[in-house]
C-alpha cells in the first residue's frame, strides 16, 4: 500500500522550496501525494502561488484560508491559531501517513502542532538553520515537534543533533530549491520578456546591460521599522541608476509598512527605472536572478539559490543573521550608503563562483526516497 504523504504549502517561497520534492513524491511508486495549499499561497496580493502549483500539474487535495487581515503581531498569532483549527480538520479528512512541513514561517507551526496532537508523524524540511527574527524560534519549535528531519547542510544536521534529536532521524538531503537552480544553471539564458509575461507596474527597460532584483521582507521583531527600512533600500537602488525589478513582500507583521513605503515612493518619486512584480514561476524567477547584476534585500533566495548560481547578493539587516552563506553575499545595515557601496563592490569584484553549500541539485529525489523508506513513527527517543 502506498504511503500517503501530506505536504502543506503556505506561501510563495515555500512552493519554490519544495516543488522538486513534490514531483518526486508524485512519481514515486510507493508514495501518494496529498497536497494542501494554505495561507498566503492562496491570495492574489501575495502572488497567488496556487496558479503556479496548478500550472505544474499538481492536484490540490485541500485549500485552507487562514490569513487574518492586518499583517501585524496580533494577526500573525491569530492566523497561526486559525490554521491549527482548519488543518486539524484537513488532516482528519485526508488521514495521511505523514505530514511534511517546510522551513520556518509561522504557518508551519500550525502544521506541526495539529499533526503532532493527532499522532501523525511530522517531517520537517530545512530545520537546524539559524537566522534572525522569530523564524528561528518557529524553526526550532517545529524541530522538537517533528519525527524526521530532512536538513539542507551538515551544519544544520549538527544543530538538530544538539537539540536532542536521534541521529537516525536526521538526513542531509540538500535544499530542494537548489534543484531548480541547477536546472537554470544548465540553461541560464533569459528566454522570456518579464514585462510581457508577468505585467506588473512601472516602467519597462532594456535589461541587456544589467539590472538589479530587489526582494525585501519586513522583519517581525522590527516590524515598526519596516517603513524606514524599505525607504533606505528604495533610495539606494534608485540612485544607483540600473533598472530595478522589485518583488512584493511576504505576508509578515510589518508588510503593511513595507507596502506603504513602496507605494508612497512610487507616487512621490515616479521612478523611471523601477518595475514592480507580485510573483513569477520559480524557474523564471531564478533565470531572472541568474542574469541580474545583483540581488538586493533580505530574502533567503540570495543566500541559497544565488550562492549556487553565483549571483552577487547584498543582504540587508538581521533577517538572515546566522544563516550559512557563500562568497556571493555582502552584509550591510539598513543604510542607503552602505547598500549602494555594496552593489558597487560587487561590480568591482565580478561574479563569484558557484557554491554547493546547500546541495548538488538532487534534493527532491532524496526527500522522496527518505519518505518511502524511513520508518514512520510518532515515538521519539530524545537524548539530552
Amino acid at each position: 500500500m502506498k504511503r500517503k504523504i501530506c505536504v502543506v504549502v503556505t506561501a510563495r517561497p515555500s512552493y519554490s522550496r519544495i516543488r522538486t520534492a513534490l514531483k518526486a513524491i508524485q512519481q514515486h511508486p510507493d508514495l501518494e501525494l496529498q497536497l494542501v495549499v494554505a495561507a498566503s499561497a492562496l491570495l492574489e496580493r501575495y502572488g497567488n502561488a496556487i496558479e503556479a502549483i496548478e500550472r505544474d500539474g499538481f492536484a490540490v487535495a485541500a485549500r485552507v484560508f487562514m490569513v487574518v487581515e492586518g499583517e501585524n503581531l496580533v494577526t500573525s498569532a491569530k492566523s497561526t491559531g486559525l490554521g491549527l483549527v482548519e488543518l486539524a480538520t484537513v488532516f482528519d479528512n485526508l488521514k495521511p501517513d505523514a505530514v511534511v512541513t517546510i522551513a520556518d514561517r509561522y504557518e508551519t507551526l500550525a502544521n506541526a502542532v495539529a499533526a503532532s496532537y493527532m499522532n501523525i508523524p511530522v517531517v520537517h524540511v530545512q530545520g537546524g538553520e539559524v537566522t534572525g527574527s522569530i523564524d528561528e524560534k518557529v524553526r526550532h519549535a517545529v524541530t522538537k515537534l517533528s519525527n524526521i528531519h530532512l536538513v539542507s547542510t551538515r551544519l544544520a544536521r549538527e544543530r538538530v543533533l544538539k537539540l536532542g534529536e536521534e541521529p537516525d532521524s536526521i538526513v542531509v538531503t540538500g535544499c530542494p530549491s537548489i534543484d531548480i537552480a541547477a536546472e537554470v544553471a544548465a540553461a541560464p539564458a533569459l528566454d522570456f520578456d518579464p514585462f510581457l509575461k508577468y505585467g506588473g507596474v512601472g516602467a519597462t527597460a532594456d535589461l541587456s546591460t544589467g539590472y538589479l532584483v530587489v526582494m525585501q521582507h519586513p522583519v517581525t521583531t522590527e516590524y515598526e521599522e519596516a517603513r524606514h527600512q524599505v525607504d533606505e533600500t528604495l533610495y539606494a537602488v534608485k540612485d544607483f541608476g540600473l533598472p530595478v525589478l522589485w518583488f512584493w513582500p511576504n505576508v509578515d507583521a510589518g508588510s503593511d509598512g513595507t507596502s506603504k513605503g513602496i507605494r508612497v515612493f512610487r507616487e512621490r518619486e515616479k521612478p523611471g527605472n523601477f518595475h514592480f512584480f507580485r510573483n513569477m514561476f520559480p524557474e523564471d524567477f531564478l533565470r531572472l536572478l541568474a542574469n541580474s547584476t545583483a540581488i538586493v534585500g533580505n530574502s533567503s533566495v540570495a543566500i541559497r539559490e544565488c550562492s549556487f548560481l553565483g549571483v552577487p547578493a547584498v543582504n540587508i539587516g538581521s533577517r538572515q543573521q546566522g544563516r550559512e552563506r557563500g562568497a556571493n553575499v555582502i552584509d550591510v545595515e539598513h543604510d542607503r550608503r552602505q547598500i549602494a557601496a555594496a552593489i558597487g563592490e560587487h561590480l568591482r569584484r565580478g561574479r563569484p563562483a558557484s557554491d554547493r553549500l546547500y546541495g548538488e541539485g538532487d534534493a527532491g529525489v532524496r526527500i522522496a526516497q527518505c519518505l518511502a523508506e524511513h520508518a514512520l513513527t510518532v515515538e521519539k527517543r530524545l537524548t539530552y
